[in-house]
């Protein structure tokens, strides 16, 4: 009995032995045996030989993953994104040079013998006897396309990956009996064409033509027969003949192939003296994979795209069906991007706040009556680095993005729809007093109700002391009155305004529900820049909310098929009657024409909005809107830590941030780029019968803002103006004089992002 060698390896006769085994078990294959046969090898372990006579469907087109690109809505691309860097092409578009200089060093005998090389194997065999080791393989060139159909199978599992390559003599057999079935059903050209679409060729190059691309700069058609040379000869070890990291391994390996070639008259012996002089020649392009390549500022709205396909049942029923569809690319996405709505806000954006600075700003743009998201941007950037993140500032929590920002008064339109819906005339005058305590109670939603505590009551106040009612709705939402809106919803009750809010696909961005209190009168529950913008638009299209969408289409390609997906539609629904919505534009036309959006205005074009600025100067926003816009800007610590006070942004110091100043600017320069060209439309304006307030003159006392004022602070303060801010003529803040009940206000400990370090 033979022994084995010292250090445990065996001898040249077991190595011997070992490779004949493994040749008559590929005779019994060609020779057709039953599997009992190879079963009385004791080959038939469990997992070793399973679907032993079947040939797997996708073996002969198996669905390579490729590289997915999104595109913007005019055609125009904003990245590629992919698990594999992969474009398939058919053979013709590969160079002849590419295809004899794979089969010269990989299988020269490839045109010669059936899916297994008897020949080869026997040479095989005598060379690894005499060496004692395993030098020289077997393996033809079907039965290695074969073998990288079961590792693509197996994708990044590494579990997978380990038993798609496992060397084990079942696992052998089976790839001999699908090389044998391969070579019948496929041809040598087709066979030929698959390994080479399917090869890995190093530097995340799948396929020829990414290795073409990745190392030359040029497709596969194009390979002079030294380049070709090159590649073909990184097959059998991408790491260690890598040209980019060791040229000189690679220029020997070259060489090999070179040579190979003229052994076997592919080439002449002097053509490969020659090539074998040229220099490697590379032209090296670097993998360009994933949204952070995205153009245009893109990346957020890029990796949006993503979340959709990856969380939409439209594109499969289960998590990991949609994953593995997105894993295997292959996807043309035409997106609803506007490129010029999407280059006007990131301009904006750039021009008023730094990606250095101590707070972010995010904007969002969606077209009213079709919910396209048109532009989504802000000022850090998507990556790794400094002042950079991959937090989608712009959307919800299980959309990538963080738990959202207190929108502030920008959430009272929703409320004055609710009560003009349940009837209320748009001239309702109420009291509004400078300060007063919460009314209670309050009617909420299933009967209940919410309580006022008598004894330490929930206290709330307007921005100035000066802004002391009575004001009807006209008046007061230009001036963002908090008591006026808190009068309003203890009196049509807090059900209706959670209800239009749902309606419009207001929800907090972390996804709990809407709590049932009057406070979120004045806006204290999270919401994300999309949500706010896209509820605006409903405004804008006359009452109709439409949910937002990001794809106009999708096309998948596998092999040289292409089919087109499904993609998620926009649903429509009325939220409200055509006369409310016209009210509230009517309304919010008076906030930016003589309110504290003047700062947003739009000139000649019609345009509509809302001011909004949050507790403590954490969050400042404006949302607005034209008939075929809609926006929203947000400006803040995505932390929620720094307060907005004594602050530098975009190099502008700021004493105090409203969100007419900051905000609105941003929201202006934005929607003014992306409207530039478009056709200047009209809002469908109603009448409001006057309603004969009580005359205070040409002036209110509060630092020179009349009527009609358009100074900015108008809705500063805790929440809106829960606790004043501004006194209008610089004065100190007013003292807070109320307590909250616990669990009055949601977010107000750790409110904004919501956990302190999700800005990235």
């Amino acid at each position: 009995m033979p022994k084995k060698r010292s250090g445990g390896g065996l001898s040249p006769t077991q190595q011997a032995a070992k490779f004949l085994g493994v040749s008559v078990l590929a005779g019994a294959v060609l020779a057709g045996i039953a599997l009992p046969a190879v079963g009385a090898l004791g080959l038939a372990a469990k997992g070793s030989v399973e679907s032993f006579d079947e040939l797997p469907a996708n073996m002969k087109t198996p669905p390579l993953s490729q590289r997915t690109t999104i595109l913007d809505a005019d055609g125009g691309q904003i990245a590629t994104v992919y698990s594999r860097d992969r474009t398939v092409v058919p053979l013709k578009d590969i160079s002849p040079y590419m295809q004899k200089a794979i089969v010269a060093i990989e299988d020269s005998r490839f045109y010669q013998h059936g899916a297994v090389d008897l020949k080869g194997v026997l040479r095989a065999l005598n060379k690894n006897a005499q060496t004692g080791g395993v030098s020289e393989g077997a393996s033809t060139l079907t039965q290695q396309y074969v073998k990288n159909v079961f590792i693509e199978e197996a994708g990044n599992d590494p579990t997978k990956v380990a038993q798609a390559t496992q060397q084990t003599i079942g696992r052998k057999i089976r790839e001999l009996k699908y090389a044998i079935q391969v070579e019948e059903e496929l041809g040598k050209k087709k066979i030929l064409e698959n390994y080479l679409n399917i090869t890995f060729f190093g530097q995340q190059a799948y396929g020829v033509e990414a290795a073409a691309q990745r190392y030359f700069s040029k497709s596969a058609k194009d390979l002079g027969v030294e380049q070709a040379a090159l590649l073909a000869g990184i097959v059998q070890s991408p790491s260690r003949y890598d040209p980019v990291n060791d040229e000189a391994e690679a220029t020997k390996r070259r060489n090999t192939v070179l040579q190979r070639m003229a052994a076997v008259g592919d080439i002449s012996r002097a053509q490969a003296a020659d090539a074998m002089k040229a220099p490697l020649g590379l032209k090296v392009s670097k993998p360009k994979n994933g949204c952070i390549t995205a153009v245009r500022g893109a990346g957020f709205f890029c990796d949006y795209v993503r979340e959709v396909f990856l969380t939409d049942p439209v594109f499969g029923k289960t998590k990991e069906q949609r994953a593995k569809i997105w894993n295997q690319g292959g996807l043309t996405i035409r997106t609803t991007m506007d490129p010029q709505s999407q280059k006007a806000a990131q301009r904006s954006i750039k021009d008023h706040v730094y990606k250095s600075d101590e707070v972010a700003t995010a904007a969002s743009i969606v077209q009213p009556g079709t919910g396209k998201i048109l532009a989504m941007g802000q000022s850090r950037p998507y990556g790794f680095k400094k002042n950079e993140t991959q937090i989608n500032l712009s959307v919800d929590q299980s959309m990538g993005g963080g738990m959202g920002y207190q929108p502030g008064s920008t959430f009272k339109p929703i409320v004055a729809a609710a009560a003009l819906e349940d009837g209320m005339p748009a001239n309702k005058v109420y009291s509004s007093p400078y300060q007063m305590a919460y009314p209670s109670p309050v009617s909420a939603c299933d009967g209940k109700r919410w309580v006022n505590d008598p004894n330490s009551p929930a206290k709330l106040q307007n921005e100035n002391s000066s802004e002391v009612g009575p004001y009807d709705m006209r008046e007061a939402t230009a001036k963002s009155v908090n008591t006026y809106y808190v009068q309003m919803i203890s009196d049509i009750g807090i059900c209706p305004v959670t209800t239009m809010a749902k309606k419009m696909g207001v929800v907090r961005a972390d996804g709990d529900k809407m709590p049932q209190v009057p406070s979120i009168a004045l806006g204290t529950q999270e919401m994300s820049p999309l949500t706010m913008a896209n509820a605006y638009a409903t405004f804008a299209s006359r009452g109709m909310y439409c949910t937002p969408i990001a794809m106009e289409s999708v096309n998948r390609r596998v092999g040289d098929k292409t089919t087109s997906l499904e993609v998620p539609k926009s649903t429509c629904s009325r939220a409200m009657s055509e006369n409310t919505a016209d009210t509230i534009n009517t309304l919010l036309k008076g906030v930016v024409e003589d309110g504290t959006g003047t700062k947003a205005g739009l000139g000649s074009r019609p345009s509509a909005g809302k001011t909004g600025t949050t507790d403590e100067r954490y969050a400042a926003w404006f949302v607005g809107y034209t008939p075929n816009m809609a926006g929203a800007v947000w400006v803040g610590d995505p932390a929620h830590k720094r307060k907005m006070s004594g602050i530098t942004i975009g190099g502008r110091s700021y004493g105090k941030v409203f969100g007419g100043e900051v905000p609105g600017p941003i929201w202006r320069d934005m929607m003014s780029g992306a409207l530039e060209g478009k056709p200047v439309e009209n809002f469908n304006s109603v009448h409001i019968p006057d309603s004969k307030p009580r005359d205070r003159g040409d002036g209110d006392g509060d630092g020179g803002r009349d009527d009609g004022g358009n100074d900015d602070n108008g809705d500063d303060g805790f929440i809106g103006g829960l606790v004043g801010g501004n006194n209008g003529g610089g004065g100190d803040e007013p003292t807070p004089s109320f307590s909250i009940p616990e669990g009055f206000i949601r977010g107000q400990g750790n409110g904004g992002n919501g956990n302190g370090g999700r800005s990235g």
